[in-house]
């Protein structure tokens, strides 16, 4: 009888990886907004993590809570002085004081089969159709012109479904 092929191995993946690959699907953040992230910008209270982008806090969802406070307590950059209550970056970079690069998250997202741009497009068109232009540039940052095109492209036009509750509502009158 002839040996089995091993099963092939899972590579664990950096709790920074996850929790910046997360973001960018999730929450449509680009790369460039996801470096410059610091503690402060992550609110724990209990149970509750929240991460503010824009101008409102976002409740973050289990697992993603779970690894966000993981990231908050461990964070370590590559520099060999210093330590993480010195830098405020939630992805510390490699030099004292600095975040990670955008060029660095990006290729580290690659690794783990996250393609940036494609997948923070599809992420972007999915919350365009779920949620109202006001809201979305408010929960990711992003100018209300900016969170308005992408509804228009993804045909979550919410005046138009306004309108169209409204019209239904007077058949049934």
């Amino acid at each position: 009888m002839g040996r089995r092929p091993a099963p092939p191995q899972r590579r664990h993946t950096a709790t920074p990886d996850r929790v910046a690959g997360l973001l960018l699907i999730l929450y449509a953040q680009k790369i460039s907004t996801i470096s410059q992230l610091t503690v402060g910008d992550v609110h724990i209270d209990g149970d509750t993590v929240t991460i503010t982008f824009g101008s409102s806090p976002v409740d973050l969802p289990a697992p993603l809570a779970g690894l966000v406070r993981e990231l908050v307590a461990t964070r370590r950059g590559k520099a060999k002085i210093g330590t993480p209550d010195d830098c405020p970056w939630l992805f510390p970079g490699g030099h004292p004081g600095r975040p990670l690069t955008d060029s660095q998250i990006g290729i580290r997202l690659h690794k783990i089969g996250i393609r940036p741009k494609q997948d923070r497009s599809t992420a972007l068109f999915t919350l365009a159709t779920e949620l109202p232009a006001a809201i979305l540039a408010r929960m990711l940052g992003v100018h209300i012109k900016v969170a308005v095109q992408w509804q228009k492209a993804s045909a979550g036009d919410w005046a138009a479904y306004a309108a169209d509750v409204s019209r239904r509502g007077e058949g049934n009158r």
